[in-house]
């Protein structure tokens, strides 16, 4: 017969990650996306944080800087 408990964890309560431990994207502005973007090493959570790039920057009407074309 197992252990009593022997599934659980102890977890500390840190409201930026999940509780399977994996970061919370959503409160997280764009500059600190793109922070976490540069340290983050798998494909796939690149990806997750360059979708989420893109979805903020398109509900806070981000524009990007266009080139002054002079002539």
């Amino acid at each position: 017969m197992a252990a009593k408990g022997g599934n659980q964890r102890n977890q500390i309560a840190d409201p930026m990650k999940t509780k399977t431990g994996k970061t919370r994207l959503g409160p997280l502005g764009l500059h600190q996306l793109e922070q976490l973007l540069e340290k983050s090493n798998r494909p796939k959570d690149k990806a997750k944080i360059k979708n989420h790039i893109r979805i903020v920057k398109s509900r806070k009407g981000f524009v990007e800087a266009v080139p002054v074309v002079s002539s």
